[in-house]
């Protein structure tokens, strides 16, 4: 569905990305099948700090939200930068791709990805410190996203042979 009020050049895709699940259950084809009659957004690069209430206002400016589904640290159970917001249907999910994907939420750039439908479990953080794999690592200071990556803080304190825990080496 186009939205004949903009221009066709200037209308933003709400096709695939190449990004794939590799938890996903079935094969790619279904995957890809499953992405393209999905009502299912995820959004990441949110801050820690950004609420399910200014995720519902932002997203519901694209359509009726069904539900928002916020990610979180598997270990702490904290908001860790991610959600999935579900639509009812797919044009409004496709309105959200076109005019959200890349805008500010609480001072960040946030992304949206089409998701293949939310499964029990996938709220929680891959990583191995319960949040997010890209938050693992990072070496610059991101506040908006805990500070320091919880790897690199933890290989700082075995270096110094400390054993301070995460918390208390930001302060």
């Amino acid at each position: 569905m186009s939205d004949l009020s903009v221009p066709f050049l200037f209308q933003k895709s709400v096709s695939l990305s190449s990004y794939r699940d590799r938890r996903f259950s079935g094969g790619e084809v279904e995957q890809d099948k499953k992405l393209l009659q999905s009502t299912t957004l995820y959004v990441g690069n949110l801050s820690f700090y950004t609420t399910e209430e200014q995720i519902h206002e932002l997203f519901s400016r694209a359509g009726d939200v069904k539900r928002i589904i916020m990610g979180l640290d598997k270990q702490s159970k904290t908001p860790c930068g991610f959600c999935f917001v579900e639509y009812y249907t797919r044009s409004d999910a496709e309105q959200a791709m076109r005019y959200i994907n890349q805008t500010r939420l609480d001072d960040r750039i946030i992304r949206t990805d089409w998701d293949a439908g939310f499964i029990d479990g996938r709220q929680y953080g891959r990583g191995k410190s319960g949040g997010q794999v890209r938050d693992e690592y990072r070496q610059d200071y991101d506040p908006g996203r805990g500070g320091y990556g919880k790897r690199i803080i933890q290989g700082k304190e075995m270096e110094k042979g400390g054993n301070k825990s995460i918390a208390e080496f930001q302060q």
